[in-house]
């Protein structure tokens, strides 16, 4: 089983408290997938919504493919996420509790298949952030002092 990273939301685990995760695939067009593979895909304002009984990706931009003729996609439409009934009816309690929301982290190819990965997350307080960011810190200058150390023994 060969996974692909094509791209990874960053931004997400520097704004959400990361709770859980699922594997969903994703509805694409053509065009979309060839742009996908090249890598064209960004995820930084990306969210999802339960609707209907079925889960929507929004705001996801997977740019046009630039061989692409009159019937290329739109950037940002809607795309269907593929879930099993449970996986969506579990989502669907999940972000009724409040503050949580469900984002993309990443996408990735598997076995040939686009698949993206969602996360149920908590928005982080701005405190959070730079407590996060202190600990990023520390934990850097800890790997240099023993890099350090190992380099002069």
């Amino acid at each position: 089983m060969t996974e692909k990273i094509i791209t990874t939301n960053r931004a997400a685990f520097h704004d959400y408290h990361i709770l859980e995760t699922y594997e969903a695939g994703i509805e694409l067009t053509g065009t979309e997938v060839k742009s996908a593979r090249d890598g064209r895909v960004n995820l930084k304002d990306a969210y999802a919504r339960i609707e209907g009984g079925q889960a929507w990706l929004l705001n996801a931009h997977i740019s046009p493919y630039t061989h692409g003729n009159r019937q290329n996609h739109e950037p940002t439409r809607e795309r269907r996420l593929l879930l099993h009934k449970r996986e969506i009816e579990r989502l669907r309690s999940r972000i009724d509790e409040k503050g949580l929301t469900i984002i993309p982290i990443r996408f990735y190819l598997k076995n040939r298949l686009i698949k993206c990965e969602l996360a149920v997350a908590r928005g982080k307080k701005l405190y959070d952030k730079r407590e996060t960011e202190a600990r990023r810190d520390q934990e850097r200058a800890a790997r240099a002092a023993i890099k350090k150390r190992s380099v002069e023994d």
